[in-house]
């Protein structure tokens, strides 16, 4: 089973779509919150205190960290912290996919889903 290597359990869902957002590049917490909102077509959004307590949940079990990398200046807002999946979180989110396709599978093992 797909499990959170900081807690063996698996991930939140809001922790599951930052990883995929980050996966594709760095990203700060607004850039983040469309990210999410594209990748589940509006279903999800996450509010300013739940993004940011993810964020720090994430930082504080090694699966993302504070980037050094910011784009030119003139094109971003100096107080933006940009965030980075780190080699561990990459694994936890590939991890999660595996046993959330592994669900998927039952399910229309069962009859459910197409």
């Amino acid at each position: 089973m797909s499990m959170d290597p900081g807690t063996r359990r698996p991930l939140k869902p809001a922790h599951y779509l930052i990883l995929l957002s980050l996966a594709g590049g760095d990203l700060h917490g607004y850039g983040l919150k469309k990210a999410i909102q594209r990748r589940t077509d509006g279903e999800v959004t996450l509010g300013a205190g739940s993004l940011y307590r993810s964020l720090s949940q994430l930082v504080e079990r090694g699966l993302i960290a504070p980037s050094g990398q910011r784009p030119d200046p003139v094109l971003d807002d100096e107080r933006r912290t940009y965030f980075r999946i780190t080699d561990q979180g990459r694994q936890a989110a590939a991890t999660e996919t595996e046993r959330l396709a592994r669900l998927v599978e039952g399910a229309r093992a069962e009859g459910l889903g197409s």
